[in-house]
């Protein structure tokens, strides 16, 4: 693989990808075909914010790898399901090594999701986070050009603390905004530049 002045990488197979998602395997696959791209429906939105929560101080392959758990105890992030867990359940969540054990973000998850059934009277979680797709997304030629924060995933932090949601700042919703599609931070050479549907390769909105 070579650098090219871009700031991509020129991987084996002739396409080219930011350096995180250039080596064969777990990130590459979730590059290639999740990272990104708009999810469906209630249950999908509260997934990726409660496991963008849950990456909170930690690196997101650690998170990828401990996917399949989280999605099993979590009941495939059920919103339902996960706003009735008890304190017995949240015993059972903290000792479980398969994901990560912080109490804190545990208890926020079950929180969130009756926070979310509340949402449902005024337009619902997906209606609320997609609410803040701003007019233009950025146009990163490096790495060191992606912002980490911005007005719009700074408001809709603001706006789901007020909804009574914890685990949600600023930083933490700008990579979720990235991780379905709201914002695309692809850079502009990558060969996912454009590849939601709701973004044209030069920053222009398409849906």
């Amino acid at each position: 693989m070579a650098d090219t002045a871009a700031g991509t990488v020129l991987c084996e197979d002739g396409l080219l990808r930011p350096v995180w998602g250039s080596e064969p395997g777990m990130m590459r696959d979730y590059y290639d075909t999740e990272w990104g791209m708009p999810v469906d429906g209630e249950n999908a939105h509260f997934e990726r914010l409660s496991l963008e929560g849950f990456q909170a101080g930690l690196s997101w392959s650690i998170i990828l790898r401990k996917r399949p758990a989280f999605r099993e105890v979590f009941c495939d992030f059920d919103v339902d399901t996960v706003a009735e867990f008890t304190d017995d359940d949240v015993e059972r969540l903290v000792v479980d090594a398969r994901i990560v054990r912080n109490r804190a973000k545990i208890e926020a998850t079950i929180g969130n999701a009756r926070a979310t059934q509340a949402l449902r009277d005024d337009g619902g979680l997906v209606d609320l986070l997609w609410s803040f797709r701003p007019e233009t997304t950025p146009l990163p030629v490096t790495f060191a050009d992606v912002p980490t924060v911005s007005a719009a995933s700074t408001a809709m932090s603001k706006e789901l603390r007020r909804r009574g949601f914890r685990f949600v700042g600023p930083t933490t919703m700008f990579a979720l905004m990235e991780a379905v599609g709201i914002v695309d931070t692809h850079l502009v050479d990558s060969f996912r530049r454009g590849s939601s549907g709701v973004w044209a390769p030069d920053g222009t909105p398409v849906a």
